[in-house]
């Protein structure tokens, strides 16, 4: 690919910016350990709008459930 095409894909890349020497995928082994990505269904993003609603609502389900767990034992 050439740089003129290259400009006419996208305007906010810089003539300075050299990749050249760049690898494709260096660090995606890395990102894949640490983090963990799940998709919502619909229904459910528009009730739980970011991680943090999401976060939230798990914690209060986990402490259910360990409270639960704690009572059945005997």
């Amino acid at each position: 690919m050439n740089q003129e095409s290259n400009n006419q894909r996208d305007p906010e890349m810089l003539d300075e910016y050299d990749f050249s020497g760049g690898v494709r995928g260096k660090y995606a082994g890395r990102f894949t350990k640490g983090c963990n990505v799940v998709v919502l269904d619909p229904d459910v993003a528009q009730v739980f709008t970011d991680s943090e609603s999401v976060n939230q609502a798990l914690r209060a389900l986990a402490g259910i459930i360990q409270h639960q767990s704690e009572k059945a034992l005997p």
